[in-house]
């Protein structure tokens, strides 16, 4: 009876695992999906993008292992099979290492809210403190990514830093653009889908 108990816990370890498991691989190809098909539907609009904030909501929602994988695979489909054109080889290297980084930080922001949270009994993400965080960190993201894309684009054609200061000069406007769309998006928009979906997750 005793050997015949363990077989059982251990057939029933091995579903919860599968399970758990299977959950855990649905929501990543859910993430990645919504985060590539919100990436096309805003194609077309010169750097007004949800990209970046829908890979981020992965890694506050999922983990920053999971949040990475999401950023890896949907910036691969995204860029790799972009309507515009895929990025030249380099340029698409800098690129999936970027957006894996951005899932793997939207985990390490919820891992400080958490603990945060306990301290401080806050659980409205649309707390002052909480949209400032957000805020920054869609500003900082979105800095990073325009200055070291404009830099690797601009080696492709030409290494003198000339070029570089050059193109980035040129496109201020849609950078400025880019990085206000993006801050103002992790400030308003973020904190409620965050609620959302984290309470949808968390229902028995």
């Amino acid at each position: 009876m005793t050997e015949l108990k363990h077989v059982h816990e251990m057939e029933s370890n091995r579903l919860n695992l599968f399970r758990q498991s299977s959950f855990k691989l649905a929501l990543i190809s859910i993430f990645s999906a919504l985060s590539v098909v919100v990436g096309y539907v805003l194609v077309y609009i010169p750097n007004i993008e949800m990209f970046t904030l829908f890979i981020f909501l992965s890694g506050f929602t999922l983990g920053r292992k999971d949040g990475s994988i999401v950023g890896i695979l949907s910036s691969f489909i995204f860029v790799f099979f972009n309507p515009l054109g895929a990025s030249p080889l380099p340029l698409l290297s800098y690129q999936i290492f970027h957006y894996s980084m951005v899932g793997f930080s939207g985990g390490i922001v919820r891992n400080y809210l958490d603990k945060r949270k306990s301290l401080e009994n806050d659980e409205d993400y649309y707390s002052i403190k909480n949209m400032i965080i957000f805020g920054t960190c869609g500003a900082i993201i979105t800095f990073i990514y325009d200055i070291f894309s404009t830099y690797i684009g601009g080696i492709i054609v030409s290494i003198k830093i000339e070029y570089f200061i050059a193109s980035y000069l040129s496109g201020m406007i849609f950078t400025t653009v880019h990085l206000i769309g993006n801050t103002l998006g992790f400030v308003f928009i973020f904190p409620g889908l965050a609620q959302l979906t984290i309470s949808l997750l968390e229902q028995d």
